[in-house]
């Protein structure tokens, strides 16, 4: 599966310095569903085939690969918070620490969908300030360009 972002790079992007997870934490797939759901549909699926081909690396460097680490994240959190196993869906919890609790959990997935949501802005600003350079864009198709929700409200272009 190829995706604008691979696992240790969400790894390393989208989780605190010296929090420990597993390498098999984060999957293509998940990186793929993620990218689907938000990149694809502000930069287009004709750019993104390119991105894949290897086409703009800098971009991708540079405006992409934080806010696909950061989508990635938002999509797994809830999945790293819980576990499911023979007993059903418990937190975890051991004697050196307690789980969040449902306030701290909700911030950060709000604070996580912030940050990628700009740095995802950001992206688009330049591919429209730089449309000369990305042929593949199409600004009528970027869904930054129709709709956005700011601050709650939903705002319609």
């Amino acid at each position: 599966m190829n995706t604008l972002v691979t696992p240790l790079q969400v790894l390393k992007l989208a989780f605190a310095e010296g929090a420990y997870l597993p390498t098999d934490t984060v999957t293509e797939a998940d990186i793929a569903a993620a990218e689907q759901r938000y990149i694809v549909p502000v930069i287009g699926t004709a750019l993104y085939e390119k991105l894949l081909g290897g086409a703009y690396d800098d971009f991708r460097a540079d405006y992409l690969a934080a806010p696909a680490a950061l989508f990635t994240r938002l999509s797994l959190q809830p999945r790293l918070d819980l576990r499911t196993g023979q007993c059903g869906t418990t937190a975890p919890k051991s004697d050196s620490g307690q789980p969040a609790g449902d306030d701290a959990r909700r911030d950060l997935l709000r604070t996580l969908r912030a940050e990628a949501r700009a740095l995802l802005r950001r992206a688009a600003l330049h591919l429209r300030t730089h449309r000369s350079e990305y042929p593949e864009y199409d600004p009528a198709r970027d869904i930054l360009n129709r709709c956005t929700t700011d601050g709650g409200f939903v705002q319609i272009r």
